[in-house]
Formats: structure tokens, sequence, C-alpha cells
């Protein structure tokens, strides 16, 4: 495909302001004037959601054929996904490789870059939100389809096994309430043994 360079994602987190076109020659993001008061500015996750949307435009833009935002499907968003690997810094060691399941590997080796599992499942959520806040109907996201939670799973097990990095999920802290003083019973006395 013969699209321009687009911005890294798993560098997405900088606000480092030097993106290519994309961004210069996008549509307008109706949801970021509506989603702040005026005259403040964006916060760092709707720059950034911003920016990934425009990046996606220019996707669709330079598709070819072209594609409209209403014609995109699960399918195309995996394609752009596979596209952004090229960009990645995360090394994927092949099973083949001797650091195969290393999450510190002492040498280097010739293992491919990728787009690293947490920086896609972030960008999906991020393009997800940008999709409905531009008019799409969340039945219609293709950012929520299922081929494409499918294909997040698969690259998180197996950056997770060829990484040697469990990515369990985090649980939820409960709030456990600390009961007052007054409602707890002191604990029982033992007689001192003698």
């Amino acid at each position: 495909m013969d699209s321009p360079v687009f911005p890294d994602v798993e560098s997405s987190n900088s606000d480092n302001s030097n993106n290519n076109a994309a961004a210069a020659n996008s549509n307008n993001y109706a949801g970021a004037a509506s989603s702040s008061s005026s005259g403040s500015t964006l916060s760092r996750y709707e720059n950034q959601k911003r920016r990934d949307w425009n990046t996606f435009g220019q996707y669709l833009k330079n598709h070819r054929p072209p594609l409209s935002l209403s014609r995109c499907s699960g399918a195309h968003v995996l394609e752009f996904l596979r596209y952004l690997d090229q960009f990645g810094k995360t090394k994927v060691h092949t099973p083949i490789c001797p650091f195969y399941g290393h999450p510190n590997p002492p040498a280097p080796c010739p293992c491919p870059l990728r787009q690293a599992w947490g920086s896609l499942d972030a960008l999906i959520g991020r393009l997800r939100a940008a999709y409905e806040e531009n008019g799409g109907k969340p039945e219609t996201n293709p950012f929520g389809a299922r081929a494409v939670r499918l294909y997040l799973r698969d690259v998180r097990d197996l950056q997770s096994k060829a990484r040697g990095i469990s990515y369990e999920k985090k649980k939820r802290k409960r709030h456990v309430q600390q009961p007052s003083s007054a409602a707890v019973p002191p604990p029982p006395q033992h007689p001192p043994e003698g």
C-alpha cells in the first residue's frame, strides 16, 4: 500500500506534535469541540483520540480503492492494525528464537518489531469512542467488531508467550469499609497458661 507514514501508536502518549500530514489534512473532529468547555485545552486523552481518528481517516482516504467510513468494517480495522505493525517498537520473539519467552533477552536477535498489545488495545478503545462521538451508531461500530476483539486477544496471547510477560487483567480493588471500633467486639481473652 502506498500510504504515507502514520504516527507511532506506541509513542502516542507523548505530546510530541510532529505528526504527519494525516492530522492536517483530515476531517474536522466534532467530538473534541463539544467535549470540552470553551477556552479550555483538551486533555491528553482527547488530543490523542483526535490524532488517532485523523490518522484512521487518512488511512481510509489512502486505501485502494478509497473507503468511506460508512463502508468500513472490522476487516478494514484489522487491515489497519496489521499495517501499523510495521511502525512498532516492541520485539516479539518467534518460536524458533532462543529468547522466545524471555522477558529480558541477553543479546540482540532478528525477531520482528511489532506494535505492543497494550498500545493496540488502547488505540482501539480511543477509535471506538471517537467513532460514536462522530455520529456512528454503537451497533455498527467497526472498532467493536468481534473479529477485532478476537484479533486483540490473539495478539495479547502471542506476545505474552513470546515475550515471557503475563498480561493478567488487573483486579479491581474493592473498597472495604473499616468497621468502627464500637461495632467490633473485643477479641476473646484467654487466661494465661502457666
